[in-house]
């Protein structure tokens, strides 16, 4: 099973982690964010234009990051994964569309050597017998799970790493974390799953 504790890498997917409250709920503008070049983003207004949408790359950053040691930046993870169709923008609005599993996994696998697998139906249960197979699992599951105190507004939308479990806990990783527990965080399998939208990919 992949370690659980601390030394398991936590990346997420804006440069200023202790701004990320700011971010989300006090109307910060991303373009202020100071160390917005340490994604490796090419310019200013790219990064305030993507940050918002690298949920699924930091989840990978994080994987390579606990396989090797070293990881290409956000910014060179997300180019090779737009290559692969992983994102589409769409030309008349801009909107970005993304992360797209399939074409993401097909990404993983001929880049960066992981064994990617789609997983569109995927149930609590399911998933714990991932992890229990030693696999992480990018799930995706509402924003709020940041805060699991308040009641769930919705499921999926964003994407989180499951690390593992202990007994009916599942640990994971969410690169929107707004605190640090936020993002190195924990819930019993019955409160992830009022967040959990039943699909997401497994990374051996």
């Amino acid at each position: 099973m992949p370690d659980l504790d601390l030394s398991f890498p936590t990346v997420t997917q804006y440069a200023s982690p202790d701004l990320i409250a700011e971010f989300a709920y006090q109307g910060r503008d991303r373009a202020a964010d100071p160390r917005w070049a340490e994604s490796g983003a090419p310019d200013l207004d790219t990064y305030r234009t993507w940050c918002g949408h690298m949920c699924g790359i930091a989840c990978l950053r994080m994987a390579l990051l606990a396989r090797n040691g070293d990881a290409p930046t956000l910014f060179e993870l997300l180019e090779g994964a737009r290559k692969y169709g992983a994102y589409t923008e769409d030309a008349e609005t801009g909107a970005i569309h993304g992360l797209i599993y399939a074409p993401f996994a097909q990404y993983v696998h001929d880049v960066h050597h992981l064994h990617a697998e789609v997983h569109p139906t995927l149930t609590v249960s399911g998933l714990l017998a991932l992890l229990d197979s030693g696999q992480l699992v990018m799930t995706s599951v509402h924003k709020e799970i940041r805060r699991p105190e308040n009641p769930a507004p919705g499921k999926g939308g964003h994407l989180v790493l499951v690390t593992g479990r202990h007994a009916d806990t599942v640990h994971f990783r969410n690169p929107s974390g707004h605190t640090e527990q936020a993002r190195t965080a924990h819930l019993p399998a019955a409160e992830f799953a009022e967040f959990f939208a039943g699909r997401g990919v497994s990374l051996t």
